[in-house]
């Protein structure tokens, strides 16, 4: 009698331990889901970004550049990201095709050698453009491209928050799981903690300044990413976004990267 007690209650527990799991996973994935759609529907835009990039020794160094991004409607999104300064990088582009399963497409266009480069999938996780940003940071991030886990609910910066933890599918990426924290009103990403291969914290990226455009797209003015192993740090500070300036396919392509101005 005492045995099968014993079997029982042990029973009980992995039954219980498997419904929380699959109710955490859930419930990680309509967060996910609900985050991106309310994202979805701009169409396309372009915006202007200003990159701060800042080492350990505190000096600092600017980027100025211009993205365009169009919306697809059954894959992920196309973006451009061309550089206008400083005059060492003026003209360098970069070409993504965000795929909701697989890895993305990227091409960077290097003026100084007017040369198109494919970035390899093994290569996702460098550095862009000297940036803490990975290429594969880049990129949109599409819900197909992880697994989720819901973890707590958390405050965060004085806003209510769902917090959960993301696992990258590829198996190129240069990171192990990202822990969330999405504001539980509006579902905007507030915080996100990257870790490496290792499994140890390695980044941690910052939104703020949300405004709201046609009414329903939320966008961060700032965005902050923090390299806790090299002490070095990207500041991002987006302006001027410009929503349905008629982008299309054509605007994307190969050829076009080469001639982006």
């Amino acid at each position: 009698m005492k045995w099968v007690m014993q079997w029982t209650w042990a029973w009980s527990l992995f039954l219980a331990s498997t419904v929380s799991a699959q109710t955490a996973a859930e419930k990680g994935l309509a967060i996910a889901i609900e985050s991106d759609r309310r994202v979805s529907g701009f169409g396309d835009n372009v915006v202007d970004l200003r990159m701060t990039l800042r080492n350990k020794a505190g000096q600092e160094s600017g980027r100025v550049l211009r993205i365009k991004t169009l919306e697809m409607p059954s894959e992920g999104d196309k973006s451009l990201s061309l550089f206008d300064l400083p005059p060492d990088v003026k003209g360098t582009a970069l070409l993504t095709f965000t795929h909701k399963t697989g890895p993305d497409d990227q091409w960077l266009y290097l003026p100084a050698v007017k040369r198109v480069k494919r970035i390899a999938a093994s290569d996702k996780s460098g550095a862009f453009m000297g940036s803490e940003f990975a290429y594969e940071d880049i990129g949109a991030q599409e819900v197909e491209k992880y697994t989720y886990k819901y973890l707590r609910d958390e405050p965060y910066d004085g806003q209510a928050a769902f917090v959960t933890e993301r696992n990258p599918v590829d198996p190129n990426s240069g990171y192990t799981r990202q822990v969330v924290w999405t504001d539980s009103k509006e579902y905007r990403p507030l915080k996100i903690e990257y870790y490496d291969r290792k499994g140890s914290l390695l980044k941690t990226l910052t939104f703020t300044g949300y405004k709201q455009y046609l009414g329903t797209q939320w966008r961060p003015d700032e965005m902050h990413m923090v390299n806790h192993q090299t002490g070095k740090s990207t500041h991002l500070r987006w302006s001027h976004y410009q929503f349905g300036v008629g982008l299309s396919e054509s605007d994307f392509t190969q050829e076009a990267l080469t001639r982006a101005r």
